[in-house]
């Protein structure tokens, strides 16, 4: 059961939940990451997928995923690292995305909010992803950041090649952006930001509200995106948060928290292909 402490939602964590993106491989839980996992399990949240941001990142988010068995891996060069990434990088990426507990590529995408990397080289890096995609048949964890015509046209081009899967993670634009990606075919994922009570979220809002059920996922991005009624006291993001979200998309939904968890782990479950969510 949960802790009855204020750092947890009084969301009944009976049914299963998947934390769809999780950087457990950041600085922030080095010192304590088995009792962020045991906090994690308390919660209910029985699966965690760990993206990478580099090749290094990469192989330590699946040396976690070989020692926890709720944690699972995503390898891949985030679009804000790729101005850093070292020629060999690519190779190891293509190297470990056939490792054990690797489930998805990612993170990956482009970004024009921040200037890191050149936006013709995240385009290069974001479509290497997507095609080893198609060629491992894996799902890509993309990330997306001012820059969705952008992101809509590649993928577009690149289903013409081949369909595949993905999710567009921590979303954070209205509901006719998402449409335009849940009709290729892409799940949304929701984070911390949809519980935010800045009237700017309000279109995030309304993108949760309206996401079909079968295309949604709910995330934390820990250490990152902590959510109300957390975000304002210096806290660090951790899975066991993911009930705040959880329980603010049933209020939106008008839905129970229950079916939000059994809905969402089910599409977890289709998307990274784990055990009987595959078909």
């Amino acid at each position: 059961m949960v802790e009855s402490s204020p750092l947890f939602s009084p969301v009944d964590p009976h049914h299963p939940l998947v934390d769809s993106h999780a950087h457990l491989d950041a600085e922030e839980f080095e010192d304590d990451l088995p009792q962020v996992l045991r906090r994690a399990s308390d919660a209910g949240v029985v699966r965690i997928v760990c993206p990478a941001l580099h090749a290094q990142s990469s192989e330590k988010v699946i040396a976690i995923a070989q020692e926890y068995p709720q944690v699972y891996a995503a390898v891949g060069i985030q679009p804000n690292y790729c101005g850093q990434a070292e020629p060999q990088d690519w190779a190891t990426v293509e190297r470990l995305s056939a490792m054990a507990r690797v489930v998805a590529l990612g993170e990956t995408g482009l970004d024009r909010h921040w200037s890191f990397s050149p936006f013709a080289l995240q385009q290069e890096y974001f479509d290497r992803h997507l095609w080893l995609a198609q060629k491992l048949d894996l799902p890509v964890i993309i990330h997306c950041r001012e820059a969705e015509a952008d992101l809509l046209r590649m993928l577009k081009a690149a289903i013409e090649r081949k369909p595949f899967r993905g999710v567009i993670h921590a979303f954070s634009c209205g509901a006719e952006v998402a449409s335009e990606f849940v009709d290729l075919g892409f799940c949304i994922s929701f984070a911390g930001a949809v519980t935010y009570r800045n009237r700017k979220f309000d279109t995030v809002r309304e993108a949760a509200k309206a996401v079909p059920l079968d295309h949604l996922l709910v995330e934390t991005d820990s250490p990152y995106l902590t959510p109300e009624p957390l975000r304002n006291k210096d806290k660090r993001n951790e899975p066991a948060y993911l009930l705040h979200t959880v329980e603010q998309l049933s209020r939106l939904r008008g839905v129970s928290t229950e079916e939000l968890a059994a809905v969402t782990s089910r599409n977890a479950a289709r998307l990274f292909c784990w055990e009987s969510g595959c078909g």
